[in-house]
């Protein structure tokens, strides 16, 4: 392990367009499936629900903060509809699977995303027994990162230390309040939508494109 990490004993990973190359694109589906919700919600069009779907977006962190926010879903019922789709894109990453198995101390998943999609996409990239936990939208009460209060709730549930937690993202605004509490932050900076919205040097530590690959260099001769 480089010396500038032999001080992390809890390593925590963003999950969609992180733990799976962005050109996967996953997240695709669910965009249009987010977007169908808006449509059939709101009554609009298909041009006219993506804009909305984007600005809560935006102003949100999520569209399902935007639309509870806004117009007082139900969370359980979009996150269901949402999730709703095929994962034949997904395969097993052996090479991640063994690179995390070699980390030493804590695996976490931290995601604005639900624990049973969560599972799903784990289970199909062959680490669902990688991970400790899932701390998932339901978790942090609705509030996703960026918020300060998502973080907060991480922390408490999981007892971590951030000043020896490392954490994985590939939306660089969300590593600002990692860092801003102490973490060593990592973007995957690798084209995901929006990943680079927000990005400054001032709060990402390390950059890389794929984590599979920087984890096996980072883990290569141990045990």
């Amino acid at each position: 392990m480089p010396p500038a990490l032999d001080h992390i004993d809890a390593w925590i990973f963003d999950l969609d367009n992180t733990l799976y190359p962005a050109s996967a694109d996953l997240f695709g589906l669910i965009d249009v499936r987010m977007g169908l919700y808006v449509e059939r919600l709101l009554g609009v069009d298909p041009a006219e629900a993506k804009r909305i779907q984007k600005q809560l977006f935006r102003e949100h962190g999520t569209t399902l903060s935007g639309l509870m926010h806004s117009h007082a879903i139900d969370p359980h019922e979009f996150l269901a509809f949402v999730h709703d789709i095929e994962m034949d894109v997904l395969a097993e990453d052996k090479k991640l699977v063994n690179a995390i198995a070699k980390l030493p101390g804590r695996k976490l998943i931290f995601t604005n995303g639900d624990a049973d999609y969560a599972g799903r996409v784990l289970q199909r990239l062959g680490l669902s027994k990688s991970f400790e936990a899932i701390h998932d939208i339901h978790a942090c009460a609705y509030q996703p990162k960026p918020q300060a209060a998502s973080y907060a709730s991480m922390v408490e549930a999981f007892g971590v230390n951030p000043a020896t937690s490392l954490f994985v993202e590939d939306m660089a605004r969300n590593l600002k309040p990692a860092k801003a509490i102490g973490m060593t932050t990592v973007w995957v900076n690798n084209g995901s939508e929006f990943g680079n919205h927000e990005a400054d040097a001032s709060f990402i530590d390390i950059e890389i494109h794929d984590v599979g690959h920087w984890l096996d260099e980072l883990t290569r001769g141990m045990e």
